[in-house]
């Protein structure tokens, strides 16, 4: 029986931006770093208030990576839509779509490096 989730690994081609994403755009804490024994360069990274990890992957042997429109993304809830997309694209990230109000969020969607989607969340 399964007991929690632990983490989720995204490969990516570059891995020096897409750190640079997760840590400087995202503010998520890089918890470790290694390599596997099979060669692959691994970073973990965090988000405050969580405890599952997402797993960076550089693994060249495996291909180029294709990430095609709209297979996978990562939600992550902010506090303030607004204020997060005028700093992301201060950063030269801005959203891809969004921001959307419903009921009980507003939504917003920004793509990160590899072209792998991020939705932000803002409870109301």
């Amino acid at each position: 029986m399964v007991k929690r989730l632990l983490h989720t690994r995204y490969r990516v081609h570059d891995l020096e931006k897409t750190i640079a994403f997760y840590r400087d755009v995202l503010g998520l804490e890089e918890t470790r770093r290694h390599t596997s024994g099979r060669g692959s360069q691994l970073v973990f990274f965090k988000a405050p208030g969580s405890e599952e990890e997402i797993e960076l992957c550089k693994f060249d042997e495996s291909g180029p990576v294709q990430v095609g429109p709209d297979l996978t993304h990562l939600a992550f809830e902010v506090d303030d839509i607004e204020a997060f997309a005028r700093e992301s694209a201060k950063k030269g990230y801005p959203l891809s779509d969004g921001p959307h109000r419903g009921k009980t969020s507003i939504i917003a969607f920004l793509d990160a490096p590899e072209g792998y989607e991020v939705e932000l969340i803002q409870k109301l």
